[in-house]
């Protein structure tokens, strides 16, 4: 048995593909506050990065400090609150950015997500990134943690495209070769086969033409009503 989403939902049907090359357009024309968000996430993560490897002195760090708490500050006083839509799963609520925007790991509205830039070509998605100093695990080379992390974020969005998009059951990661930091590296993701409510996947991250690891991930399909009563605790949460 498995859970195909609703007839009218943005990722059912045919052409599936090409609406999730639309929903990862960065030319098209974004709102004000929008754009705000995307620059505000911008400049934290600039702010990590000279974090990490900064040697100023002192007072500088306590100035920098005290602006970082003067920003905190001014967005702690206004209002609170995000819709669902924009959540890392909004995609199978229905908006076709939200999860874009909204992703913890490739959404440029938010300041914890990785430089990840996704691509939808043909039946795979392709993910390239280039990471810094704070990604940083052996020396030089990219943590283990957002290797697995970018694998199941390509595949997460790749099982999307079969019109029946489930949760990660169990992701496996192969490390081939240590993936060498400031320098871009290329993940790819697709559908390998459906059996029932299990959708396959595969992966590989290459730098250049070096293979540094591979993956194989299992979705599993859940009724589009699962997520609507998720939608529910959140909103009743708070």
């Amino acid at each position: 048995m498995s859970f195909p989403l609703p007839p009218d939902h943005h990722f059912s049907g045919e052409g599936v593909g090409e609406r999730m090359r639309a929903a990862f357009r960065t030319d098209v024309e974004v709102t004000r506050r929008t754009v705000g968000l995307r620059r505000a996430a911008d400049a934290v993560r600039a702010a990590i990065d000279e974090l990490v490897t900064t040697e100023a002195p002192d007072e500088a760090l306590e100035e920098a400090s005290e602006l970082i708490r003067r920003a905190a500050e001014l967005l702690a006083g206004q209002a609170h609150g995000r819709p669902y839509l924009g959540a890392a799963e909004g995609s199978v609520g229905g908006n076709p950015r939200g999860f874009v925007d909204y992703s913890p790991f490739v959404g440029p509205a938010n300041p914890l997500a990785a430089p990840v830039r996704i691509e939808v070509l043909d039946d795979e998605v392709v993910g390239r990134a280039t990471f810094g100093d704070p990604y940083e695990g052996p020396p030089g080379c990219l943590h283990g943690g957002f290797i697995a992390a970018s694998f199941d974020e390509v595949l997460g969005f790749a099982q999307s495209m079969t019109g029946r998009p489930g949760m990660t059951g169990r992701l496996v990661v192969h490390y081939r070769r240590p993936a060498p930091l400031h320098q871009e590296v290329v993940i790819r993701g697709r559908v390998d086969r459906i059996d029932g409510r299990k959708i396959h996947t595969k992966a590989t991250l290459h730098a250049g033409d070096l293979l540094c690891a591979e993956a194989e991930a299992l979705f599993i399909s859940v009724d589009f009503t699962v997520f609507a009563e998720l939608n529910e605790r959140r909103g009743a949460a708070g």
